[in-house]
């Protein structure tokens, strides 16, 4: 059942100019900050850093833009009542949109794979290390799904839904910056700033894009995805 949900809410996705949309302006905007702020071709190395460098930036609000109607438009219509009278359980339903949703941001971060064979035409590029950084932007993404699925539980507007996620995954990725931490430091003991830098996204995403896959960043990113997902179930049952 959980497959027959996520083949009806991605295919939903495409039932609209919006996704393709979604899906070039996602594109041009991650290729063209790669190149023309990063620097891609100044820097002479044939790596993805640059373009992995702005993907948080990016999914801090085109994954909004992606989850913010997950529930939200189902409220609105009046179509949730109807979709709890099938023979699903909220489990698989919750399930079922997730998956969809994180399919589709997949989708289109590798859809950038002209990059990858772009650095290796231009020199001999470390292929772990960007598959270790693609393994982190599919986590991270995951973890900013499962967020913005439980803004839309909240409430039946999207654009409510949309703010208050880019409010949260903003707030997971100061407590990573070390700006921030940096000035935590002067009122918090050393102990207490630590604990939040670890609670951040941007230390645990850093590490995929240096060409570390630690299993700690990888339970990191799932656990918040599945304690969001947990309270996402909750919000509907209730």
């Amino acid at each position: 059942m959980i497959f027959t949900l996520f083949k009806r809410e991605f295919l939903g996705y495409f039932r609209s100019p919006v996704a393709y949309v979604f899906l070039v302006v996602f594109l041009v905007a991650s290729v063209g900050l790669s190149f023309f702020v990063g620097n891609f071709f100044k820097n002479n190395t044939a790596s993805l850093e640059s373009y992995f460098m702005f993907l948080p930036w990016l999914f801090l609000f085109f994954a909004p833009a992606v989850g913010m109607r997950l529930w939200a438009e189902e409220k609105r219509s009046g179509t949730l009542e109807l979709l709890f009278t099938l023979p699903v359980t909220t489990l698989q339903t919750v399930l079922g949109k997730f998956f969809a949703a994180w399919a589709f941001l997949a989708l289109a971060v590798f859809l950038s794979f002209p990059m990858a064979l772009t650095a290796a035409y231009l020199g001999d590029p470390d292929w772990g290390t960007m598959f270790a950084g693609y393994t982190g932007a599919f986590l991270m993404a995951g973890s900013f799904l499962g967020i913005c699925s439980l803004t839309s539980a909240l409430t039946r507007n999207q654009v409510i839904s949309f703010v208050l996620s880019v409010i949260v995954c903003f707030i997971l990725m100061l407590l990573g910056w070390s700006v921030f931490n940096g000035a935590l430091g002067a009122v918090l003991p050393v102990q207490a700033v630590d604990f939040v830098a670890n609670c951040g996204l941007i230390p645990h995403y850093e590490s995929f894009t240096k060409g570390i896959l630690d299993p700690r960043d990888t339970i990191y990113f799932l656990s918040l995805a599945g304690l969001t997902l947990f309270l996402n179930i909750l919000a509907l049952e209730r």
